[in-house]
């Protein structure tokens, strides 16, 4: 019986996650070529083809997608595994900041993994807008900081996740269809806000603020109550709004990254310990958004 590398899983999901040989070869410390090789390795350790491959396009064949869920499940357990019995002892305080959007969706599950696995670590959690938050943990507030960065900037930190941002709006109401556009934004030096605003300005749609709120639950709410539209990345949106568009009249925005920001000097124990658990469930919970990326 065939035992597949652990490290040829890792580096087949962070392809999926990234779309990109050569974002996959950032996160598992690689090049773009050793990627490329091991996933041809992969390929034939299984023997049946992964990725379809054009000159434009990286997308996951059927057999790949089967191969993809039972290796996100294969590392979760590893990952848990290690995490358990390795030094269980580890204990301090952890200073987190990150965006509102994160600590309301994915971060509770994966903060509440980490506390049964690390029981004297305690977790001091703080939500801001990620630039904010940049700001603060220069100022010594943070020992850990979960920031985005829009994906044309100077990348600084761990890169830990990629995904788009999308339009979204009411279940029941079409403010999307309005002229002006009614936005429901944060205030500023929120991302979504300056790439929404950026974005409508470059194909000329016309658009008004209708509300404005520094929280995420107060612009769910207002998104839900039809009042507007706004934009969020993928994996945080909420029940109760869907994901909407017009051709020409919606403009495509740009991808964000998600990067972790660990403050300078000796870290603790409980503190590196809490920056790979965080970055592995990232990127362990990645959906599959690999048909619209491109490949290099």
């Amino acid at each position: 019986m065939k035992n597949i590398p652990m490290e040829l899983l890792r580096t087949f999901v962070k392809a999926i996650e990234s779309g990109s040989f050569t974002r996959a070869g950032e996160l598992v410390s690689r090049t773009p070529s050793a990627v490329s090789l091991q996933i041809k390795r992969l390929e034939e350790l299984v023997n049946v083809p992964l990725f379809q491959r054009d000159a434009h396009r990286l997308n996951l064949t059927s057999e790949g997608q089967a191969l993809a869920q039972y290796a996100r499940r294969i590392l979760a357990l590893n990952d848990e595994a290690l995490a358990s019995l390795r030094q269980p002892d580890v204990a301090g305080r952890v200073r987190l900041g990150a965006p509102h959007e994160y600590t309301a969706s994915l971060l509770p599950e994966f903060l509440g993994k980490f506390a049964q696995a690390h029981p004297n670590v305690i977790l001091e959690v703080t939500s801001d807008l990620s630039r904010n938050l940049l700001r603060r943990q220069h100022a010594g507030e943070f020992d850990l900081v979960i920031a985005l960065h829009e994906e044309s900037a100077v990348q600084e930190g761990r890169l830990i996740f990629t995904e788009p941002l999308v339009w979204i709006g009411s279940l029941d109401h079409s403010a999307h269809q309005q002229n002006p556009l009614p936005l429901v934004l944060a205030p500023p030096p929120c991302i979504y806000r300056n790439q929404m605003l950026h974005a409508l300005d470059g194909i000329g749609r016309p658009c008004r603020i209708v509300y404005l709120s520094s929280s995420y639950n107060g612009i769910t709410a207002a998104v839900r109550a039809g009042i507007g539209v706004t934009a969020m990345g993928s994996s945080t949106i909420p029940d109760g709004v869907r994901v909407v568009s017009e051709r020409g009249r919606l403009p495509k925005l740009e991808q964000l990254n998600l990067r972790l920001h660990r403050t300078a000097g000796k870290a603790p124990e409980a503190l590196l310990r809490l920056e790979d658990y965080i970055a592995g469930s990232f990127a362990e919970s990645s959906p599959f958004r690999v048909t619209a990326a491109s490949a290099d």
